[in-house]
């Protein structure tokens, strides 16, 4: 059977009355559910980050995320019905008799109507529509190290919001046995057993055991698939209620309504710097729009993932910065590529090129002078991060000279020839990965020794897992790689996972699964020492085979594996590995655009990248996650924004029409190289790189446009950079 949700047109309204009688008597539908069979039912809430305090020590207003609503809705969108029925259509014409009658409120679409004096509240426990007024570093040293600066760069700064857009939209089937009483859920996701052990626990008030969910092949995560939805929870609820499977798709309208969001920040920011241009201090005050309710990482990402962030490569003495999380009637933020790294850098690197501009150094210049020395590794950053690793400078050097930095002046005077003006963009970062610390891994053989399957908690989402596993299979035991199977997204399948999240699969999942491996080889011993009638002291075991030392008998990993298995006990490990620090993936940015001044269209015409992801697994994935993170840093930079009407709260970006995606010809060729700096905390000395190229790409393309408009005056250009932006910029600079 199919489900259509039924959503609120309003973004802020009471629900007086739902009548769904024409509805149910509609041929094929097989039951309509509201608030009030929910309630009934006992249907939970979708929790959201609670571990935050604000600045005097107070709890933040902290209300959960209803699966479907029950007296009052907070977005547009929110889910007000479910139809179930034979067919999609069936459904959908159903849904269309439901009357619903809404007392609409006062709604707050934005940043800057939610915290205007008088505002409506989304929330009356939250005045000002603030969740949580939180604070991050020494606000007393920074205030110092202002008084004492000899130049101060200060900005505002807009972090636009974003839909995520994942190549597969979100969809979902769920089916209920009801002589287990049982459920089981088809869903794309970065994690299944998160989603079992919410959806149980907090949506359907179940036990995880009576939940089995699967996740097939992912088109795209990117942070969107980290959560449950009130969807999924609703549609197994449905299917228990229908006593049929049922499947839900939600269309492109339906998902930029109903999909998470993301960043959306309003910033004042100010870099304190002495005669030297050595930095002393930095100082940020944001706005976060975190919408209607609480997400998994909605007041998380903006607070501390934003925070530790804004030290960057640099050798920074001091910081402050307080976070205000902001309630509007909008679709909620959460993580999305980077989950709060790319804010933060973004902010650093602009000031840095402001700052530049201001004091006359050139931007390349300034940075080399207040980069953290890889002489001075470990170092520990003001805002709390250990980095174990890292040549920042070397990436930086190599970054500049991949680039055609030395034929700038040529390419200015060749823009201008042609009524364009050619700008060069740096940025210098610091992902911090470790989104998911902890992992564990199993590796069984087949009963004939010629494969093995890994159960792991990862989940690819398109990073190629299957091909970076096997290789580190086939490294540690000597194996093809084709003889490597990998196996995700199933509860039953496997025993525990954290997911995927933070560039860290690799450098956890890989971890884990090199530990699994080596108890292999150790469990086989015992197994190679009868076959070869020899003491385990004296097995060696080297590129898949079995060896006794200082002889040339030998046998190989594939017989011990079937000799293991016909005494009954196979070759079978596991291994949970709890990672004992982060990795701090590091680079440089060059982006290279021409503007057209008539027009104000920006194209990038070059682009150049030198990161340090420490070891490199397989340089082909590694360079496609680059190429997958600049694609959508650039597109945020230039031409994404999800806008709501402030004062109603409408979505005024409903489509893609409106909405606008990078295509292929809105990027060049990238030209990316790597600088293998072993990560020392890492076992394997991998550093992790799925978002590196995200959050590099927002500040290099920002300040290269600005390099560009330079000769007009214009010092900034809110994100995206789009042509109206820049045409108005550069007339209201110049007059």
């Amino acid at each position: 059977a199919h489900m259509v949700v039924l959503r609120s047109p309003h973004a802020h309204a009471d629900l007086t009355a739902i009548d769904a009688r024409v509805a149910r008597a509609m041929a094929g539908v097989l039951c309509v559910l509201t608030g009030a069979e929910a309630a009934a039912d006992g249907l939970g809430a979708i929790p959201g980050d609670d571990d935050l305090r604000n600045r005097d020590g107070s709890a933040p207003v902290s209300p959960p995320r209803p699966v479907i609503a029950q007296g009052r809705v907070r977005h547009l969108g929110e889910a007000v019905a479910v139809v179930v029925a034979e067919t999609l259509a069936q459904a959908r014409d159903a849904a269309e008799t439901i009357a619903v009658d809404y007392t609409p409120l006062g709604a707050v679409g934005d940043i800057a109507a939610a915290t205007a004096p008088g505002a409506p509240l989304v929330w009356d426990e939250a005045p000002g529509n603030v969740s949580l007024d939180w604070e991050a570093g020494d606000a007393a040293a920074t205030e110092r190290a202002f008084a004492e600066a000899a130049h101060v760069s200060e900005l505002e700064l807009i972090d636009n919001r974003v839909i995520v857009f994942p190549m597969e939209p979100v969809s979902a089937v769920g089916a209920f046995d009801a002589a287990t009483g049982r459920y089981t859920l088809h869903a794309p996701s970065q994690g299944v057993h998160y989603l079992r052990e919410t959806i149980a626990a907090h949506g359907l008030g179940i036990a995880e055991s009576d939940l089995h969910v699967l996740t097939p092949q992912v088109g795209g995560g990117f942070g969107l698939r980290s959560n449950a939805t009130p969807e999924q929870v609703l549609l197994l609820w449905a299917a228990r209620r229908a006593a049929r499977p049922v499947k839900w798709v939600a269309e492109r309208g339906e998902a930029m309504l109903s999909d998470l969001a993301a960043r959306d920040h309003v910033t004042r920011a100010a870099l304190a710097l002495d005669a030297e241009g050595r930095f002393l201090a930095l100082r940020v005050d944001s706005l976060a729009n975190i919408g209607a309710y609480l997400t998994t990482y909605g007041r998380n990402v903006p607070t501390q993932g934003y925070a530790a962030a804004l030290s960057g490569a640099y050798d920074l003495p001091a910081f402050h910065c307080r976070i205000r999380a902001v309630f509007t009637n909008t679709i909620m933020t959460n993580a999305y590529r980077g989950a709060g790294r790319p804010e933060g850098i973004y902010v650093t690197e602009r000031l840095v090129d402001a700052a530049a501009a201001e004091i006359g150094i050139a931007p390349a210049e300034l940075r080399r002078r207040n980069l953290v020395p890889a002489a001075a590794m470990p170092y520990t950053t003001v805002t709390g991060e250990t980095y174990d690793s890292g040549d920042f400078a070397r990436c930086l050097d190599d970054a500049l000279a991949a680039a055609p930095v030395g034929q700038a002046e040529q390419r200015r005077a060749a823009a201008r020839r042609a009524g364009k003006r050619y700008g060069i963009g740096i940025a210098s970062y610091v992902k911090i990965n470790g989104g998911t610390p902890r992992e564990a891994a199993r590796l069984v053989f087949d009963a004939d020794g010629g494969a093995v399957t890994l159960a792991i908690g990862t989940q690819d989402n398109g990073q190629g897992h299957a091909t970076a596993y096997a290789q580190l299979v086939a490294e540690e035991l000597g194996l093809p790689l084709g003889a490597v199977r990998v196996v995700q997204g199933d509860t039953h399948a496997v025993a525990s996972g954290q997911g995927t999240g933070g560039s860290s699969s690799i450098s956890v999942g890989g971890v884990a699964l090199i530990n699994a491996a080596r108890k292999i080889v150790e469990a086989g011993k015992p197994v190679a020492g009868e076959l070869l009638e020899a003491a385990v002291a004296d097995i060696e075991f080297s590129a898949g085979r079995y060896v006794v030392a200082g002889t040339d008998r030998a046998v190989g990993l594939a017989a011990v594996a079937r000799a293991a298995a016909a005494a009954g006990a196979g070759l079978d490990e596991q291994s949970e590995y709890v990672a004992e620090a982060k990795t701090f993936a590091n680079g440089c940015h060059v982006c290279e655009v021409e503007v057209d001044v008539e027009t104000g269209r920006v194209a990038v015409v070059g682009y150049t990248v030198a990161d340090d992801i420490g070891r490199v697994l397989n340089p082909r994935l590694a360079e496609g996650q680059v190429h997958g993170g600049l694609g959508q840093g650039i597109g945020q930079a230039l031409v994404e924004h999800c806008i709501y009407d402030g004062a109603t709260g409408q979505l005024l970006t409903g489509s893609l029409m409106d909405y606008c995606l990078p295509r292929a010809d809105d990027l060049p060729c990238f030209a990316v190289a790597f600088n293998e700096v072993p990560c020392t905390t890492n076992p394997l000395a991998l550093k992790g790189v799925g978002e590196a190229g995200t959050t590099g790409a927002l500040p290099a393309v920002v300040n290269a446009v600005v390099d560009a408009l330079a000769e007009f005056g214009v010092r900034h250009v809110d994100m995206p950079v789009t042509p109206e932006r820049v045409w108005r910029a550069i007339r209201a600079a110049s007059g």
